[in-house]
């Protein structure tokens, strides 16, 4: 699947590695344009035991976005794939979702690396 935001300030693929959904994410996310992005990262998604976001084309992530971006992390993990960038980076740790998802270099590395349990 892959979908453009008809505003063109966001763009949402998705593509899977067996039982991973990886999404990449690339522009603006807000409460706006978040529709891909809610679709994309279905927490109810049959089968899908992980998600993988490339997130280092994204250049805006608001409270709305980032809570979608949170919900499939509630029972699986989620992994941030690629250059996380500076903004996104300073809302994750202002609000302690940096300790929710997992990073990785790549999308590649992203889909096989080990992702410890969370602490709860």
């Amino acid at each position: 699947m892959d979908t453009h935001n008809a505003e063109a300030r966001s763009h949402v693929g998705t593509r899977s590695d067996g039982d991973v959904r990886i999404v990449v994410m690339a522009g603006e996310f807000d409460i706006d344009n978040v529709a891909d992005l809610r679709i994309a990262l279905d927490p109810t998604a049959p089968g899908v035991t992980r998600f993988v976001l490339d997130v280092a084309a994204v250049t805006f992530v608001d409270s709305a976005a980032l809570g979608i971006m949170l919900q499939p992390a509630l029972d699986r993990p989620v992994v941030l794939a690629g250059t996380v960038p500076r903004r996104l980076a300073r809302l994750l740790e202002i609000t302690g979702a940096d300790l929710v998802f997992a990073t990785a270099a790549d999308v590649a590395e992203g889909t096989v690396m080990a992702v410890p349990p969370r602490r709860g």
